[in-house]
């Protein structure tokens, strides 16, 4: 879950790296390093806690550097080894000569390690990307090709790897490799480039060369060359990324979660656009490869998916049934890979993933496709590993997302479930004419209410006020909106660390009930009209006789209400099934005002990285 930066060009070597790790800071802030290649000498600039800090290193050391022609920088998220300089990246080999940045996770690095200390290898670290170094530095004594050393130490790891490797008797030379993590090249004039995702390179080139599992890059100022693991020449299609640099831009927003929770109705907007033309048509997904055979095919649905996009993945469950009439089994991809399934070629599997690198996913993609499974993608990454994968995909279109806790991604997966529900539902017939024109016209009004969500958001401001001194946290609802509440009780975990839980209300007196009194706040969402608004009405007087202060969510206009909750943030009227996407806003909102008001860090939460890139 790391970020890697290669340069090799014209541009100032350290400027092009910085700017491309603080791109990709959002993937790891434990601590930062760079490898120069200054002098026909590789310097090393490591410093502990966020990139700032390697900023200040590099000002302190400018005497050190002369005129660096090329380079490879890191971000960690520390896997093996506590935050620290020694653990830092880059690592270097004994002698100090090559250098290593790595992402992922080698799973035999105890045994190689020993090997290499009985080789008279000398580490200064914990880590398992050190090995990585001393490996190639000892292949390349044997094949003194640098080549065919990193060739032959990939073949020895086992487990996921992004790694770029320099050595000063190869200069200007950046070697790149990948195996089950993201890599990719930036192609430039006089200048290339070597990143974990695209926002490290987007202000320079949007032509990208992508790596698949097992494949090497050597990387020159004027030159690329993509070969297999066995030095086989590949020729790689240049792609041209779909993002503009403005996306990494906060616009005059005091931080990139509160902008991308402002652009939501206009991601619902770029969503809709084509898919639905009129209230009276179908629904276009012609990525979707699903026909009224395939369907006839189909016994169950098996989503996976982690995180955030797990919460909409039981929306999405919820709408296959209820529109499509298909069972639906939605598992966290981390336990999907670690047990016998019974996914088939009968078997519809739905991974759903921000990134499209989550590693877990990319596992489970590559189970359902070893049994025959028919694999959809929903991912706001198109260009990502596991829309490669794909047999079917939805591209939800939200643009770069840089905070680190997921808020236009999620609504941009909701649409697209809506999307396929419907879809799905229309080409087995399961949908009346009615309910379809209903409900697309229904989604197509969904901007516009979420705008006025966010052009009055001081009552939600005001509740995260009053409610930030307390230290835990209970959301419940029922139904379709149980995901909602998991994921609102997510965000306010995410950015405040206030201990929040999310629970079926019917569950609520069957243990969690022993938590409640006066310090422990329950926010209930209830939407009029559905058929478990009074359940947990009465729910939320199960918590009010135990002292619990109580929050309303709802678009109820009942004044009773006000006698009952502390606080009822009001939303806009919506039909029940498609209140998901209206609640999740001020969940949003309330989390976002609450760890603004406790002064955390709200877009680079601790301990967490934007891709979880490792298993």
């Amino acid at each position: 879950m790391c970020g890697i930066v290669g340069y090799v060009g014209h541009r100032n070597v350290v400027d092009v790296i910085f700017k491309g790790l603080t791109n990709l800071e959002y993937r790891g802030y434990d601590s930062a390093g760079m490898a120069l290649l200054d002098q026909n000498e590789i310097k090393v600039f490591k410093s502990l806690g966020k990139l700032i800090n390697l900023k200040n290193v590099l000002s302190e050391s400018s005497a050190q550097l002369t005129a660096p022609t090329s380079g490879i920088g890191h971000i960690r998220w520390a896997t093996h080894g506590s935050p620290s300089l020694e653990n830092a990246h880059p690592h270097t080999c004994t002698c100090g000569k090559l250098a290593v940045v790595h992402n992922g996770i080698i799973e035999n690095y105890k045994e190689l390690r020993e090997e290499l200390i009985k080789k008279g290898c000398k580490f200064r670290s914990q880590t398992d990307t050190e090995t990585i170094a001393h490996l190639v530095a000892h292949e390349y004594e044997n094949a003194k090709d640098l080549e065919i050393a990193v060739r032959n130490a990939v073949k020895k790891l086992q487990g996921a790897y992004a790694i770029c490797v320099m050595h000063q008797n190869v200069p200007d030379v950046i070697i790149g490799a990948r195996k089950n993590a993201p890599m990719l090249v930036g192609v430039g004039e006089g200048e290339n480039f070597i990143a974990s995702d695209t926002p490290a390179i987007i202000e320079y080139t949007k032509k990208t060369i992508y790596l698949d599992d097992n494949e090497i890059a050597v990387v020159t100022k004027n030159s690329i060359k993509i070969t297999d693991i066995h030095g086989a020449v590949i020729n790689k299609k240049v792609e041209t990324l779909p993002w503009e640099p403005v996306a990494l831009s906060k616009l005059g927003y005091k931080h990139f979660m509160l902008k991308e929770i402002h652009e939501q109705p206009d991601i619902i907007r770029n969503i809709l656009n084509g898919k639905i033309y009129d209230i009276d048509s179908p629904v276009v997904l012609n990525e979707v490869k699903i026909d009224k055979d395939t369907l006839k095919k189909l016994n169950k649905i098996q989503i996976i998916a982690c995180g955030t996009s797990l919460h909409a993945a039981m929306v999405g469950k919820y709408l296959i049934e209820d529109f499509a009439g298909i069972s639906v089994d939605v598992e966290p991809s981390s336990e999907y890979i670690y047990r016998k399934t019974t996914t088939d070629s009968s078997t519809l599997v739905i991974g759903v993933s921000q990134s499209g690198e989550t590693a877990d996913t990319i596992t489970a993609i590559k189970q359902a496709k070893e049994k025959n499974s028919h694999v959809l993608i929903i991912t706001n990454r198109p260009d990502s590993y596991m829309a490669r994968l794909a047999d079917s995909l939805i591209p939800v279109n939200a643009g770069i997302e840089v905070s680190v806790a997921a808020t236009k991604s999620y609504i941009a997966q909701l649409i697209s479930f809506y999307l396929l529900a419907l879809h799905l539902g229309e080409i087995k017939g399961t949908l009346s004419g009615d309910f379809l024109k209903n409900i697309k016209h229904e989604l197509i009004q969904l901007p516009t209410k979420i705008e006025e969500i966010l052009s009055n958001a001081s009552s939600i401001k005001e509740c995260a006020r009053i409610f930030s001194s307390f230290k835990n946290f209970i959301y419940i609802a029922r139904g379709i909106n149980l995901a909602t509440a998991y994921e609102g009780a997510l965000k306010l975990k995410e950015i405040s660390y206030i201990n929040a839980t999310g629970y079926p209300a019917g569950e609520l007196k069957h243990g969690p009930i022993a938590m409640l009194d006066e310090t422990m706040p329950v926010l209930s969402i209830l939407i009029p009209g559905g058929i478990t608004y009074d359940k947990i009405l009465s729910n939320s007087e199960e918590a009010k006789a135990r002292n619990a202060k109580l929050i309303a969510l709802t678009s109820s206009d009942d004044e009773n209400l006000k006698a009952l909750f502390d606080v009822v943030l009001k939303i806009p009227h919506v039909c029940e099934i498609l209140s998901p996407a209206i609640c999740c806003v001020p969940l949003q909102l309330l989390a976002y005002y609450i760890a603004e008001f406790l002064g955390k860090d709200v877009d680079q939460p601790r301990n967490l990285a934007k891709s979880v890139t490792v298993e």
